[in-house]
């Protein structure tokens, strides 16, 4: 039988925490009253961290929630993920396997692009040899390989037949993957893109804002607002003033700092999503220190993490355990929770070789408590004789630098699927892999889950996966954080969601009272 996996609520029970009351207020959407009715018209202005000038409209390029966010406005994909990360469809109607689960129809439900055409097999077929081909670095093109797209066919305008090199039980999960947005037949230019979402493409400026209208013919209904805008505010404490001086109504991701300072103002709503964002750092291993297991384990040994939750989180998370997905599916609760060991950790540097071992800690003010976190974790190695240098880098750049340069960085993730976190950015080819996490015998035991249909054979191999990654990986995960956006009082139809799941920035559904 498969062991069942814990949901986010159970995991909240479990460890006795909750949401504030203020906060659990908005959890049915921001300052929702039974007596309101859903209303069209308005714009809605919604303030996120951006990427720099170097941002674009490209729906398989995304990689921060702002360009999530633009993408999820104009595109669809063939499924999205729901809060506990299974897949829901969207642009598919339905999706049925052989007997082998080597074969995937997916049959397609009636949809139009912006200019009119009707979003075809064709349409399904192109994006994803897009996205996979070898010469790019698209981010779901880890996520698509199971899918021989030589072999796939259109078998009629509305039904797309995938072939598989191996057998997926999880084939569903494919579909729903980050960035897998479908786009015209032909489409390499996205200054003006074209895409069959809720909205239609108006206006860009990089680094700066974002506009799209309404689509009246849009498949799940048209939208209720007339105009979403989204503009790029990287200080956090740039979103929630702009929020209170009325330049937004909607703001992103918001610490729990915030949310505890502004719980009783009557002027904005809050909406938090329990234990949704993954927070942590992420160790190169492969390169000096972090390239000596013993350094990392070390590094694990170190970290206080009820310390650090109570401190940067206000004491509104969870700890973590060094894995990624707690409370989702596949999750590894077997393994026990680590605890913090100073003198474990500093035999562990002597017999490396480092126990005088100086590290650049590399930050910056791109996600909620990023700062504040690296300052508090390099005290706590500073207790283990380490010497610790921050390094503030640019806020703009933050992300593609830390991906390939120095040692060690603050990370942090939203929800997705563990089979999705693993080939995203845990195999050799994993295009986000930012601990440049390599090895060949892992790649194989993924693929080895991959192709595995008993479900308690393959959780078997999950929990394998990740107690090699809780032993000698390189992200030291230490918390998991409720996921915060406020809105103005007049905002109605915000959901709870996770980050990246259907229901989150999903503006199509929001409306002003």
């Amino acid at each position: 039988m498969h062991r069942p996996h814990l949901s986010r609520r159970t995991v909240l029970g479990a460890a006795g925490l909750t949401a504030a009351p203020a906060l659990l207020a908005a959890c049915g959407g921001s300052g929702t009253d039974a007596a309101d009715e859903p209303q069209s018209g308005g714009t809605l202005r919604a303030a996120f961290a951006g990427g720099g000038a170097d941002e674009v409209l490209d729906p398989h390029r995304v990689n921060l929630f702002a360009d999530a966010a633009r993408a999820k406005a104009v595109f669809d994909k063939l499924a999205d993920l729901g809060a506990d990360m299974a897949a829901v469809p969207r642009l598919a109607e339905s999706w049925t396997a052989d007997a082998a689960l080597t074969v995937w129809t997916v049959k397609l439900r009636e949809a139009v692009f912006h200019d009119g055409g009707p979003v075809r097999a064709a349409d399904v077929l192109y994006s994803y040899r897009r996205i996979a081909d070898p010469e790019d670095t698209f981010r779901a093109r880890q996520d698509l390989a199971p899918i021989d797209l030589d072999a796939s066919t259109a078998v009629d305008d509305r039904t797309v037949e995938f072939v598989l090199r191996h057998p997926l039980a999880e084939f569903p999960s494919v579909l729903a993957a980050f960035g897998a947005y479908i786009v015209p037949e032909g489409a390499a230019d996205f200054t003006a893109p074209v895409g069959s979402g809720p909205f239609t493409f108006a206006a860009f400026e990089p680094g700066r804002s974002f506009a799209a209208d309404r689509f009246d013919d849009y498949w799940d209904g048209p939208a209720l607002l007339d105009r979403v805008e989204i503009v790029v505010a990287d200080e956090e404490s740039a979103r929630i003033n702009a929020l209170l001086g009325g330049q937004v109504e909607y703001a992103h991701d918001l610490s729990a700092t915030t949310a505890r300072a502004n719980e009783g103002n009557d002027a904005i709503a809050l909406v938090a999503s329990p234990g949704s964002n993954m927070l942590g750092f992420a160790m190169k291993t492969d390169r000096a220190p972090f390239d000596d297991p013993r350094v990392r384990q070390a590094m694990f040994l170190l970290c206080d993490r009820e310390q650090l939750v109570e401190s940067v989180l206000s004491g509104r998370g969870l700890v973590g355990n060094d894995l990624f997905g707690l409370g989702f599916e596949h999750y590894a609760d077997g393994i026990a929770q680590r605890e913090r060991d100073v003198e474990a950790a500093k035999a562990l540097l002597a017999e490396a070789g480092a126990a005088d071992l100086g590290i650049v800690l590399d930050t910056a003010d791109v996600g909620s408590g990023f700062t504040e976190a690296a300052q508090i974790f390099a005290e706590q190695l500073r207790e283990g004789g380490l010497g610790v240098e921050i390094s503030e880098r640019n806020a703009d750049t933050y992300w593609s630098e830390v991906l390939t340069e120095g040692q060690i960085a603050s990370y942090r993730s939203g929800a997705m699927p563990i089979a999705s976190h693993i080939s995203q950015r845990l195999l050799t080819d994993s295009p986000t892999n930012v601990t440049q996490w390599h090895d060949a015998a892992f790649d194989d035991l993924y693929l080895q889950l991959q192709s595995t249909a008993d479900e308690t054979e393959r959780q078997g191999l999950y929990d394998e996966l990740q107690q090699r990654l809780h032993d000698e990986g390189g992200y030291l995960v230490w918390g998991f954080a409720d996921w915060i956006v406020g809105t103005a009082r007049n905002v109605r139809g915000v959901e709870q969601a996770p980050a990246n799941t259907l229901d989150w920035a999903r503006f199509d559904k929001v409306w002003i009272a």
